[in-house]
């Protein structure tokens, strides 16, 4: 893709706006170097990436991305053997950090689809004892801690020991020659502790000279009863000195020994930061996703352009490619037209980047091989270029290099020469480039050719909007309509007399009076079906509110029929309960007055069972309809089925068939015989089925096919999972289901990495919405 193209459309303002999402200078260094991708499924993985993080940042609020550094030079330079400093170690250390947190933050991460991050962030490796290695050595201002080594310890401990009795001889000098001194201070020149002695005291104090002031009136003096304890601790110092090289030698040769590791995170944590980097500025501009297509077509509903202010900008919509592969706008000046052909360009090249686009959802942009514009007056003063001539130069070499697939944008095509000669060649270049297949968006002035998008079916007309009233444009894009000079109009509303407007317009032909009507007449049509479509649309909304509250209500009327119901069933089952008690004491009592003799035993159960009977099913379950009687002939009858005796409008149960169409049958406590006209099928006891126990080599396998190990330790869970796969293995189960709850997500991962490494175990899945859902891991046995 031409580079011209990114400075004319401004391309460059969207990528440091994109360098100032980046966390780190490893994302900005990824953002500086984006470039429009012409491969089709490069962009769309771009798009892929741009919309999880952004899924991420709109339910999480943030992605963890503190404390990285670019640390690839200093570990190419520890690779070469070179000594890093503390503060290039603790650098390190603090990305190794990040990338843990960065990885903690994904393993965590359940309620959102990240595919592609995850796989990024499983590529980080969490060096935890070099980390620890440099903590324990460097603290966090980049110093290096006594506790580095031991000699360093004792280094520190003699050096602080000398500087006391430095400092305690040096007061004694101070406290005991005071008038000797310039001032009664300690200080330091050529790291030794120094006194400020005047000049004609030199002698009396005696020692080393190792400054002295600007006026010469003081010198900095080392007594001599200091020089050998500062001589002491300068070795000292040297000796540590040495110590915090070696310590710094070890600690670069352990990070050169992780060299590979290290760069690994830090490729996987610079794509990450610049993904998320993406995700941020969509946020910040509340774009969309577009819809990558490879055909051209060009789909975009509210769009703007992203680098006008958000309460400034006008949104409009945009099609292109489908319908027709040229859109001629025409349009008073600052009326919007540029804006909307950068708009067009800017969003294509965005889009083709892995940047979303500020639209509505839905939106569809191509994948273009390039992108071409010839956009405002590129006069050229050194070359002595007219604007026609600057223009014509571009697009000569436009025309040199574009083919079918490439997106061309002109603006004022043909302007600065002669009209009639401007309109023609514009038209020419138009059917160039669209015999050529090319799309095209081009602005013009010229009236001539507002009605060549009426004779070319791939081409058509468009216009931005103009406010006569107030002599202001609206900068809303008409697709369909060409522009208007609304010459007139503005004059009169100026103040221009009547005759004089009247005099102009006898100055103009037939053929253009004709076409302002008729572009006129367009205007006001679209207007009003505008104005039609917003009313119902309003119209559908409230009918869609009036269902929903509708639904409400019926759904609030269920709930309390329900409950009313249930009320009720409650009532007759208490009322019904308290009659069977009171019935059951009065037949105790009737028993305890009569003898055996008078009463049977089977009597008494029979007499229970009618009462039990007695009581009514208020249920609401739906009852199951009885079969008619023509039905019920061709059921055929069995002993111990139920049956209704319908000479005696009683319940029965079938005995035996003691004939062709005869059955002897009990009612109550009574046996007789009834024709099976007269037998009304009621229900049959069907016999319960014992589930049938798993069989292998004769073994009986009582096992589930679920398992839950909610609340289990991790590895007891493993090892129960372990175990339970060989029993549903040996049981024969095809599929079983794991309950893990969703929690932290630690069994998840821990059952996912067991069914992957398990011979016998053919795919994990998560459980649908009828089967526990994340909760839940599905495997297929093999």
């Amino acid at each position: 893709m031409n580079k011209r193209i990114f400075h004319v459309l401004e391309f460059d303002k969207i990528i440091s706006q994109l360098m100032e999402q980046a966390a780190s200078s490893l994302g900005v260094e990824q953002a500086r170097a984006l470039l429009p991708s012409t491969d089709f499924d490069q962009v769309v993985k771009w798009q892929d990436e741009t919309d999880e993080a952004f899924h991420i940042l709109r339910l999480k609020g943030h992605i963890p991305l503190g404390g990285i550094v670019d640390i690839k030079p200093s570990v190419k330079r520890a690779a070469i053997g070179g000594m890093l400093n503390p503060q290039e170690c603790l650098d390190i250390a603090s990305t190794i950090y990040g990338g843990k947190q960065l990885k903690y933050f994904f393993d965590q991460l359940e309620d959102v689809e990240a595919p592609i991050m995850e796989e990024l962030a499983d590529q980080i490796v969490p060096l935890n004892e070099l980390e620890r290695e440099i903590k324990n050595c460097i603290d966090d201002h980049g110093h290096m801690m006594d506790g580095a080594s031991d000699k360093l310890r004792g280094l520190r401990s003699k050096i602080r020991t000398n500087e006391n009795r430095v400092r305690d001889k040096l007061d004694h000098i101070t406290k005991s020659k005071s008038k000797m001194l310039s001032d009664a201070i300690i200080t330091i020149r050529n790291d030794r502790y120094v006194l400020p002695v005047k000049q004609e005291y030199r002698s009396a104090v005696g020692g080393i000279v190792h400054d002295q002031s600007s006026s010469g009136a003081t010198l900095f003096m080392e007594p001599q009863s200091v020089v050998e304890i500062n001589n002491e601790l300068q070795a000292t110092k040297a000796e540590e000195k040495n110590e915090i090289e070696r310590i710094l030698r070890e600690l670069s040769q352990r990070i050169a020994d992780d060299e590979a590791f290290l760069m690994q995170n830090v490729d996987a944590l610079s794509k990450l930061d610049f993904i998320t980097a993406r995700a941020k500025l969509s946020h910040q501009m509340k774009a969309s996703r577009p819809t990558m297509n490879d055909h051209g077509m060009i789909k975009m509903k509210q769009a703007r352009h992203p680098l006008i202010e958000p309460d400034e900008v006008v949104a409009n919509d945009v099609e292109l490619g489908e319908d027709f592969s040229a859109i001629v706008i025409t349009g008073p000046n600052t009326g919007g037209k540029t804006v909307t052909l950068k708009m067009v360009g800017l969003c294509t090249l965005m889009a083709q980047s892995g940047l979303q686009v500020p639209a509505l959802d839905g939106c569809q942009l191509a994948i273009f091989s390039n992108v071409f514009a010839d956009i405002g007056d590129e006069q050229s003063i050194e070359q002595s270029l007219s604007t026609f001539s600057s223009h014509m130069t571009n697009i000569v070499d436009i025309l040199g290099h574009f083919d079918s697939s490439s997106l061309l944008l002109f603006d004022e095509l043909g302007a600065g020469t002669d009209p009639q000669e401007g309109a023609a060649l514009a038209m020419s270049i138009l059917d160039y480039v669209i015999e050529k297949g090319a799309r095209v968006i081009a602005t013009t002035h010229y009236p001539e050719l507002k009605a060549y998008g009426y004779n070319r079916e791939e081409v058509v007309n468009a216009s931005v909007e103009f406010d006569v009233q107030t002599l202001k444009p609206t900068y809303r894009l008409l697709i369909g309509v060409p522009g208007r000079s609304n010459a007139f109009d503005i004059s009169k509303r100026l103040g221009l007399s009547d005759q004089v407007i009247a005099k102009a317009k006898e100055q103009i032909g037939a053929d253009s009076k004709s076409v302002e009507n008729m572009i006129a007449s367009l205007e006001d049509s679209r207007k009003k079906a505008d104005a039609d479509y917003e009313q119902a649309h309003n119209i559908l909304e409230e009918t869609a509110q009036l269902k929903r509250d509708l639904e409400k209500q019926w759904r609030q009327l269920e709930e309390q029929r329900e409950a009313i119901y249930k009320k009720a069933e409650e009532k007759a089952e208490k009322a019904v309960a308290k009659a069977r008690e009171e019935a059951e004491t009065v037949v105790s009592e009737l028993r305890n007055m009569k003898t055996e003799t008078e009463w049977k035993e089977h009597e008494w159960i029979e007499a229970k069972k009618l009462l039990n009977e007695a009581q009514p099913d208020l249920s609401k379950k739906e009852k199951k309809k009885a079969p008619t009687i023509d039905e019920d002939k061709a059921k055929t009858l069995k002993p111990g089925d139920e049956v209704k005796l319908l000479t005696l409008d009683q319940k029965a149960t079938v005995i035996e068939q003691t004939g062709k169409n005869e059955f002897q049958v009990q009612v109550g406590i009574m046996k007789m015989k009834a024709k099976r006209k007269d037998l009304l099928f009621v229900r049959r006891d069907e016999p319960k089925m014992e589930k049938p126990l798993a069989t292998v080599r004769g073994a009986h396998y009582h096992v589930k096919p679920e398992l839950d190990v909610r609340g289990e330790r991790y590895e007891d869970a493993l090892q129960q999972l372990e175990k339970y796969i060989d029993d549903a293995l040996l049981a024969g189960y095809g599929k079983v289901s794991i309950i893990h709850g969703k929690g932290t997500g630690a069994l998840r991962k821990g059952v996912r990495a067991f069914a992957r490494k398990h011979s016998k175990i053919a795919g994990a899945r998560d459980g649908g919405m009828n089967e526990g859902g994340l909760g839940v891991t599905v495997l297929e046995l093999s």
